[in-house]
């Protein structure tokens, strides 16, 4: 059972902000990892050379130190070496299904405005809305000053980090931030929609029109905050982002995958038929196979990609994505009799195969995101396999 936790409000007048704006910030003299006493001295003279006066630099750093549960955290997803399938089945819970209806409809003035407003569909709000918090029920017990400066120390991600950091320093220079209460997700997000500081900065919005803007209790202001921030990612109002499809039994899969894009009347010319409603004419799109050529397979749109912004895991982005759908209407997904996967063991040996015939294959971490499906395919190709970018025991018989 998930845990729900107490958070201050982090609500900041309309009338003062401006709109908010992100800092120009530089921090070319800070440096990740060895002492953090020292680390933490250099972001202070860098926050004080942005511009920041030195007791309310000393204020804001004063209390924050390392929490090791933030790394810990960080470094045990494993939830995102499960299959599409096994990903989906968890986390599309009939309870998150029920409860998007609910609000749906309590809701639907604003869902209504934001789609008129912005373009951006109920069933994707929706979706993000369930996958991150439970509807607002989990948005995480984290300290977010301790958790962003953990993961600025820490040197896999140190300048991503560091720049969240520098906009919770610009939150608090404007009152909007407290470093001792301000509670959220292990990476630094907060709200109902688990947004970063410098996303806060940028895009949050006052969608109940009360001349204050509360992410964390209020969900109009957090889901009109999050309609603002997809648009600033990208997102094409009133566009499709993605649409289950049934594929002939032989085609080239190789056309397949998000790195390959054609025509919609190409697709159709191979065979490939929406499984319900029409396709999107006039633009670009792939045909993604998350479980390989015998499982689920989707059509995707230029907005399918935007969601990569809101989060890089292919898993989680596809399910987002395929859940939208169901929320709009769509029916579930045809599960296929795909090949079995690899275990996780057989997948880090996998890739650790594909590193040395010369992939950059980033982490050892048995998660079959972007770049193992690129390097899968390819030597698909090489060993007269098809090339649906899954891999399969064969492949690692023929590689190993």
């Amino acid at each position: 059972m998930k845990q729900i936790h107490k958070s201050i409000s982090l609500t900041f007048s309309v009338l003062c902000m401006g709109f908010l704006l992100q800092p120009t910030l530089s921090l070319s003299g800070v440096t990740c990892g060895g002492s953090f006493e020292k680390f933490v001295q250099q972001l202070k003279q860098e926050s004080v050379s942005n511009g920041y006066s030195p007791s309310m630099v000393n204020n804001f750093y004063k209390k924050a130190q390392l929490d090791p549960k933030v790394l810990k955290a960080d470094l045990s997803q494993g939830i995102f070496t499960k299959s599409f399938l096994e990903f989906s089945g968890a986390a599309i819970s009939n309870h998150r299904i029920k409860h998007a209806a609910i609000n749906d409809k309590k809701y639907k003035n604003v869902f209504d405005a934001i789609e008129e407003t912005y373009g951006v569909p109920r069933g994707i709000l929706l979706a993000f809305w369930a996958l991150e918090t439970d509807f607002g029920a989990v948005q995480g017990n984290y300290n977010t000053l301790n958790a962003l400066i953990t993961l600025s120390h820490d040197c896999r991600r140190p300048k991503l980090f560091q720049q969240q950091l520098f906009g919770a320093l610009e939150l608090f220079k404007r009152n909007q931030f407290d470093v001792r209460n301000t509670k959220g997700a292990w990476a630094g997000e907060i709200g109902m929609l688990q947004m970063l500081p410098l996303d806060i900065l940028e895009n949050a919005r006052d969608g109940d029109n009360d001349g204050l803007i509360d992410i964390i209790k209020s969900p109009a202001d957090a889901l009109y905050s999050t309609a603002e921030t997809l648009i600033s990612m990208g997102w094409n109002s009133n566009q499709p982002w993605m649409q289950e499809v049934s594929v002939p039994a032989h085609m080239d899969w190789s056309l397949t995958g998000l790195d390959k894009t054609l025509p919609i009347k190409d697709w159709i010319q191979m065979g490939v038929k929406a499984r319900s409603g029409n396709f999107q004419s006039g633009v670009e799109s792939s045909i993604i196979l998350p479980m390989g050529r015998k499982g689920p397979a989707f059509i995707t749109y230029p907005n399918f990609n935007v969601l990569f912004e809101w989060n890089k895991s292919y898993v989680y982005v596809t399910t987002a994505a395929y859940f939208a759908t169901l929320l709009s209407g769509e029916e579930k997904y045809t599960v296929g009799s795909p090949i079995p996967a690899l275990s996780l063991d057989q997948m880090k040996m996998l890739q650790e195969i594909l590193k040395i015939l010369g992939y950059n294959m980033g982490e050892i971490d048995g998660i079959l995101g972007a770049k193992t499906r690129a390097a899968v395919r390819k030597e698909q190709i090489r060993n007269g396999l098809p090339a649906d970018s899954w891999p399969t025991r064969i492949l690692l018989e023929k590689l190993s």
